[in-house]
């Protein structure tokens, strides 16, 4: 534990440091790592957010730099809002058919819907995302063919553990599938859909072109966030899955652009 003791400045210099270590911090550990208040260190992050060297997200802090422009690693972005992003997981793969081909973007909450997908028979997954593929390999080294069919891009690897590149979008725009499951870095009614990593955009858009329905799978906490490239209007979302913590004028905006609109009303600790 470090000193309490420790000056303002260095407590926020100590918390700096860890965010561009991790690409995130968490309130609960710093409360337990510093040896002060969690309203002392909500504090530390809004004056830390206030400078621009942090972005803050329900229950602590992650990177940025001006507009989005550093995305945390896949790792780092895993630990966040996991119960919201449960509860969007859940109420998605319920929405997908048997037999049927989705493709499955990168980000932690096309992932939380790819783990719940393992018993949908006679599905096959296209993705992109390193840990999605890993994910269905193991299952299909456990369960054989009752596991879904995995086709993986190629391409180079992102931060978000995110093939992309001109090999993955050559290859995806080739296909066609049902659905696509696709995370958003950020969610905004003037940007739409965006994403840090100017490649990954790209790539998105091709998953995008290729998909016959999309499905939008964000928490609340994406709302009004912006990355610095944009992949998809909201109008191109057929369906829209968040949480019960997205606010009113954010419910009205989605509702006219997108689909349909659902909002998963169960118990969800942010």
């Amino acid at each position: 534990m470090s000193d309490p003791g420790l000056l303002a400045p260095q407590r926020r210099a100590l918390i700096l440091e860890d965010v561009r270590r991790d690409g995130v911090v968490r309130v609960a550990e710093l409360v337990d790592r510093l040896g002060v208040s969690a309203l002392t260190i909500r504090r530390d992050l809004e004056l830390l957010a206030r400078s621009g060297a942090v972005e803050k997200v329900h229950g602590g802090a992650v990177l940025t730099d001006g507009a989005s422009v550093v995305e945390p690693r896949f790792e780092a972005k895993a630990v966040l809002q996991s119960e919201a992003k449960a509860a969007v997981a859940n109420a998605a793969a319920a929405l997908v058919d048997p037999g049927g081909v989705v493709a499955i973007s990168a980000g932690t909450t096309a992932f939380a819907v790819a783990s719940r997908l393992l018993d949908v028979p006679r599905l096959t997954v296209v993705t992109n995302s390193l840990p999605v593929a890993e994910l269905l390999r193991t299952a299909a080294r456990e369960r054989g063919d009752a596991a879904p069919a995995l086709l993986v891009t190629g391409g180079t690897t992102t931060r978000s553990a995110a093939l992309v590149g001109p090999l993955a979008d050559q290859g995806i725009r080739s296909l066609n599938v049902d659905l696509l499951v696709l995370g958003a870095h950020g969610v905004s009614e003037r940007a739409g859909l965006t994403t840090p990593n100017l490649a990954e955009a790209q790539t998105n858009r091709a998953l995008v072109s290729c998909a016959r329905r999309v499905m939008v799978v964000a928490d609340h906490t994406k709302w009004d966030v912006v990355g610095l490239s944009g992949f998809a209007a909201l109008a191109e979302a057929d369906v829209f899955v968040t949480d019960a913590y997205l606010d009113d004028r954010a419910r009205a905006v989605l509702g006219k652009a997108v689909g349909e609109l659902i909002v998963v009303t169960g118990p969800v600790h942010g």
